[in-house]
């Protein structure tokens, strides 16, 4: 094991994945992917996922040629549908009308980029949340205070989020915000990346 042989980028420009990766205190630089995200005919929400998070490592290989690359993406799956980042507030309001009541899976895809061997890990995660009974005047409120355009499904749930939910499934609670940190964990210590503790 080695301390960090290679420099860890995060493709991402999300301020919640640099968040959760800052928690296994590895130093890291992070940098915007341009992919195209929309989802290909036929593609299974899981094959989505794996391929987005793929495709986002991929992006930066170029520009860091002997780097440890992490791509993520993130979908909510209602029965069988993908929620994406809502962008708009009708879209957000329609989106956790919908949710209310019901079990929605999250599914976070994982990819670990060596760009220097071209050797990449990849794995999804899921997670599954189950909503409450929201009011019309529960989710503007919602909406208005916690602002989750950009998030799938419509809302945060390291903020305000949390209040929409009778209970949580699944075995890291980190993929919910959109880096599951034990598999990337797995992920770091086949590539001989030592980590604190």
């Amino acid at each position: 094991m080695t301390d960090q042989p290679q420099p860890l980028i995060l493709a991402s420009s999300s301020p919640f994945r640099r968040e959760l990766l800052g928690k296994l205190r590895l130093s890291f630089q992070h940098h915007s992917p341009d992919i195209d995200e929309r989802a290909r005919p036929g593609e299974t929400p899981t094959e989505l996922v794996l391929r987005l998070a793929r495709d986002k490592a991929a992006a930066l290989a170029d520009a860091h040629p002997d780097a440890l690359i992490i791509g993520s993406d993130q979908v909510a799956v209602i029965d069988g549908d993908v929620l994406g980042k809502p962008g708009d507030h009708d879209t957000a309001v329609a989106q956790l009308r919908r949710a209310s009541g019901r079990t929605v899976q999250f599914l976070t895809g994982l990819c670990l980029l060596n760009s220097a061997t071209g050797r990449h890990q990849s794995g999804c995660e899921r997670f599954t949340v189950h909503f409450r009974q929201l009011r019309d005047r529960q989710i503007e409120r919602y909406i208005e205070v916690e602002q989750p355009l950009n998030c799938a499904g419509s809302f945060k749930s390291e903020g305000l989020g949390i209040v929409l939910f009778k209970a949580l499934e699944g075995r890291d609670p980190n993929a919910l915000v959109g880096l599951p940190l034990i598999m990337l964990t797995d992920f770091l210590n086949a590539e001989g990346v030592a980590l604190p503790g």
